[in-house]
């Protein structure tokens, strides 16, 4: 049995990507950390309780960090609705958080479970507490799973950032200097033939279990706004890309390893996931740049492609 540990802004992708985790016959999720991002931190956390109890599971919620390290908290509202599950107007559910801060949650929970899967699907607000406050819970986590960046390729909220990243880029800057053993899915990896078609979504209803129609329905203004910013049809869940990563790393089809950067300083480029595919930070004429992630010899996994066939055939198998 793996442990996961979900660290989330949960709004609509952000909760099929946990019904994802909670489904897994070989996945114990000791615990859902919620963080500020595409809604409030209070509106998070109850979007986190009811997908747990949609999934019929009682699992540990966890509230962290209200605003970014050193930003005004930015949301998504335009993207998920202004309680992030498309403004339909769910019940409350019926269990309440833990009393326990999420930062100091995840250092317990990560030395009380050696080895476990760390999966972000937020701003890495949280995440980036927990290490200053506890810098040696490194070497308790096996694989920390991001969902945040653009390498290489435009962003969704500014052309050169993705949300997660942009929200609070001193946060993840402080990740990915870290030293955990990142892999880095970015937004490009639930475009294209990841993103659910029409007569796919109707499939997936179609299984008529409470897990699916949530899972349809709470997207609902994701979609429509997924078709005002790119110009594109269909469905496009970039968590759950990430967490079908995190259950079968072999669902990424093309890796490489390589420095990666954010950009803190710039208006223009606020956020941006640096990646040096080509390596040329180990180009005399470069290095002084990229010195201090060199000399901390600090790489991350970075997930180009995906086998999308085998991400819907998973999501889907957890929506029955």
């Amino acid at each position: 049995m793996r442990t996961f540990l979900i660290d989330t802004d949960t709004a609509s992708d952000d909760a099929v990507a946990i019904i994802m985790a909670l489904s897994a016959p070989d996945v114990k999720v000791c615990g859902l950390t919620i963080v500020a991002g595409n809604v409030g931190l209070d509106q998070a956390t109850r979007n986190a309780l009811l997908t747990a109890e949609v999934c019929g599971v009682e699992v540990p919620v966890f509230k962290g960090a209200a605003a970014p390290l050193t930003r005004a908290h930015e949301h998504a509202h335009w993207f998920h609705g202004r309680d992030g599950l498309s403004d339909r107007n769910y019940p409350e559910a019926k269990h309440k958080p833990e009393s326990e801060h999420a930062v100091e949650a995840i250092s317990r929970l990560c030395r009380a479970e050696p080895g476990l899967t760390l999966v972000t699907l937020g701003p890495l607000t949280n995440i980036a507490l927990a290490l200053a406050r506890d810098p040696g819970l490194i070497g308790s986590i096996g694989r920390c799973v991001v969902m945040g960046g653009a390498p290489c390729c435009e962003g969704n909220v500014t052309p050169a950032a993705e949300y997660n990243i942009w929200v609070d880029p001193e946060a993840a800057r402080m990740v990915f200097r870290s030293g955990l053993p990142i892999e880095m899915v970015g937004w490009q990896v639930s475009r294209g033939p990841s993103v659910l078609s029409e007569e796919e979504i109707a499939g997936v209803l179609a299984l008529g279990t409470e897990k699916a129609r949530f899972a349809i329905e709470c997207n609902g203004r994701a979609k429509e706004a997924y078709f005002t910013q790119t110009g594109e049809t269909g469905l496009s869940l970039a968590d759950p890309t990430a967490m079908a990563v995190a259950l079968d790393r072999t669902i990424g089809t093309e890796w490489s390893r390589h420095f990666v950067e954010v950009e803190c300083a710039s208006e223009l480029t606020r956020g941006m996931t640096i990646v040096d595919r080509l390596n040329v930070a180990h180009d005399a004429n470069n290095a002084a740049v990229w010195k201090r992630a060199l000399d901390a010899n600090v790489k991350a996994d970075i997930c180009w492609t995906i086998d999308a066939a085998r991400f819907k055939a998973q999501m889907i198998e957890a929506l029955k």
